[in-house]
């Protein structure tokens, strides 16, 4: 409940931000800990070789993740062979599963990319209900999915273990509200973080200003990842 908690607050708190007004000061140049992102005590294991990994963790009833999405992908396309990118669905709570179960579905069939950006419009346009199992294959039904395959993978093992292990990481890197960026293990930043740090952005500008944080600690992980292995040398 502490999670749920912390997370309605994160995103009361991005209401207020997303409403802001316009600032007239540019998004942050140069990001600072503690304010534009925090680094981890203890940095995670990553599985994306001499790639920064960065990691969004989300979850599709949540309206800034929605809005956030299409900004979010097309930085991801700029970064080419840069990155190594995934999303993590979170469950702050056991009625979160069915979504969680949903996305690593579709990553299964190769429908992920493609299938996203629909759910958040019928979720948060259309005002369709898209988080039960039951509404679930309605909808899969609805996008013309082949219904049992879709099942077949929603009820796997494979997808199950998906779920639980995104819930571990979820904890690991101590996410308390989304949409969260986890950069290379180490550091993690948000639209939350952000807007704290600089006050009065606009909803467009603060995306703006949390992708340049995002900029800033991928050139700092890959920096990093480049004097380590010189070190090895």
């Amino acid at each position: 409940m502490r999670f749920y908690q912390q997370l309605l607050a994160a995103v009361s708190f991005g209401v207020l931000a997303l409403s802001a007004s316009v600032n007239a000061g540019a998004a942050p140049a140069n990001p600072q800990a503690g304010a534009d992102y925090r680094v981890l005590d203890q940095a995670q294991p990553t599985d994306s070789g001499g790639k920064v990994e960065v990691v969004e963790f989300f979850f599709f009833d949540c309206a800034h993740c929605a809005s956030w999405d299409p900004s979010l992908m097309d930085w991801v396309r700029k970064q080419g062979d840069k990155i190594s990118f995934k999303k993590v669905p979170v469950a702050f709570r056991d009625r979160f599963t069915p979504q969680q179960k949903l996305y690593y579905a579709l990553e299964a069939m190769g429908k992920s990319d493609e299938l996203v950006p629909k759910i958040f419009h019928a979720i948060h346009v259309q005002k369709q209900r898209i988080n039960t199992d039951k509404t679930i294959l309605a909808y899969i039904e609805q996008a013309g999915l082949d219904k049992q395959k879709f099942l077949d993978l929603y009820n796997s093992f494979g997808v199950q273990t998906k779920a639980r292990r995104a819930v571990q990481l979820q904890e690991a890197y101590k996410v308390d509200g989304v949409p969260m960026i986890a950069i290379d293990g180490r550091y993690v930043t948000s639209l939350a973080l952000v807007s704290a740090a600089q006050a009065n952005q606009s909803g467009p500008m603060l995306q703006a200003a949390t992708l340049q944080v995002m900029d800033h600690l991928v050139a700092k992980a890959a920096a990093e990842k480049a004097a380590g292995a010189a070190k090895k040398k």
